[in-house]
């Protein structure tokens, strides 16, 4: 991947936003390095203590790494992180990015309590790889409030997010987005809502493809990788994308498009249920298709 150009911001912007993260898993994590690292105050919730004391280690290293890659904004003062285990404290904030695990359940009761905690009008931004934005939306108070984004993982590198319009979604929400994904140098491509949307919808049943490919014994994943990024430009590989989105959360976007499409190449692998079984989820366990254990 081609580094971008540093970004240049003048010195000390004030910015509007004040944005709550809820997750500090990931992309919880990642998302809010971006934000603070582009002058955003965030407010990072969990109800794990020890999730946010890994959480603010994690921001801290990105935060370092998207500096020597020349990823933040010049001159910007970072903004502020702070952390709360209760999404009672989220009411004076001015977007809520929810970044929870991938199940539906879950995003759906975290954004139906958010919604009674926050201003009217106040955009709820699903962070999700798969979930239908108006199946999450009819949950919420006001429907009309949500919209959906998949920011790539890590965020700081990747400068395109894919942003979701439900059929609930309102013409305010959606300027609100587009204003914060600006405040975040961040390009939005807007897309109508289905399972998967377009990324995932094409990505995750690949990367499946690819396991399976290992599964049968036709080639080791280095190989996989190594045809995958020389002969056909993928730029990291399937399997080394499995490892960086974590093997679990993979898992969970699959079946969730298996449930709505019926389609079975998104029915996961039994290689890739197998690696979910052993705790080998990729680089945020130390071990995936690839080890990276020295690394941690």
């Amino acid at each position: 991947m081609t580094p971008a150009p540093r970004q240049d911001t003048p010195p000390h912007q004030h910015t509007p936003h004040r944005i709550a993260v809820l997750g500090a898993g990931v992309m919880g994590t990642g998302i809010a390095a971006l934000a603070v690292g582009h002058g955003v105050p965030v407010l990072l919730v969990d109800t794990d203590v020890q999730q946010l004391d890994r959480a603010k280690t994690g921001i801290d290293q990105e935060l370092r790494m998207a500096q020597l890659m020349g990823r933040l904004p010049t001159g910007t003062t970072p903004g502020s992180l702070e952390t709360a285990t209760t999404t009672a404290v989220v009411g004076e904030v001015t977007a809520v990015i929810e970044a929870i695990t991938e199940i539906t359940e879950l995003k759906a009761e975290a954004l139906a309590d958010v919604s009674a905690r926050v201003r009217p009008g106040t955009p709820l931004i699903s962070n999700t790889s798969s979930i239908p934005i108006d199946q999450l939306a009819g949950h919420a108070i006001r429907p009309s409030d949500v919209a959906g984004t998949h920011f790539m993982n890590p965020p700081y590198l990747i400068p395109t997010v894919e942003v979701i319009r439900g059929a609930r979604t309102g013409e305010d929400t959606m300027a609100a987005v587009g204003s914060l994904l600006t405040a975040l140098h961040r390009r939005q491509v807007v897309v109508r809502d289905a399972p998967g949307f377009v990324t995932s919808r094409v990505l995750h049943p690949m990367i499946n493809d690819a396991a399976r490919v290992v599964q049968e014994g036709t080639a080791t994943a280095e190989a996989v990788d190594a045809l995958m990024e020389g002969c056909l430009g993928h730029p990291t590989g399937p399997l080394r994308t499995a490892d960086l989105i974590g093997i679990d959360n993979l898992v969970d976007s699959l079946n969730v498009l298996h449930q709505h499409t019926g389609d079975d190449g998104c029915s996961p692998c039994d290689l890739l249920l197998e690696k979910v079984h052993k705790g080998e989820l990729g680089r945020k366990s130390g071990r995936g298709f690839y080890d990276y254990q020295e690394e941690n």
